[in-house]
């Protein structure tokens, strides 16, 4: 079982994600902004991140780059989920060091694949 952070402002959506990764056995943290993602990655560093890009506080690009920066979590598996998806907003997203990239409205099912995958890739 991983230790998964989601970082989303929308309420619903961040139920569903919770909902779906709980679903698939993994721990999930959920929070509704930037500031409380970093607070929580610090508590309790997680296994992989889900973030959104646009939230109060730090954006997702922030807690990504910050995230990054830090040793502890420099490694940690990093998903942005956005409704932004121009070329030049994906190309910042990976630039600031996220490993995925997915565009809202997105399957919930191919999130867990996407988790599921990264989480793999990382233990490997």
């Amino acid at each position: 079982m991983a230790r998964v952070l989601v970082a989303e402002d929308d309420p619903d959506l961040r139920g569903m994600i919770e909902f779906k990764l709980a679903s698939a056995g993994h721990e999930v943290t959920v929070v509704a902004d930037g500031d409380a993602a970093m607070t929580s990655a610090r508590a309790a560093p997680p296994d992989l991140a889900v973030l959104d890009v646009m939230m109060p506080g730090m954006s997702g690009i922030e807690v990504c780059e910050a995230l990054r920066a830090d040793p502890v979590t420099a490694a940690t598996p990093i998903i942005m989920l956005t409704a932004r998806a121009q070329s030049a907003d994906v190309s910042r997203g990976l630039a600031a060091g996220a490993d995925e990239y997915l565009v809202k409205p997105f399957s919930p099912r191919s999130l867990v694949e996407h988790v599921e995958k990264l989480l793999a890739a990382a233990a490997s």
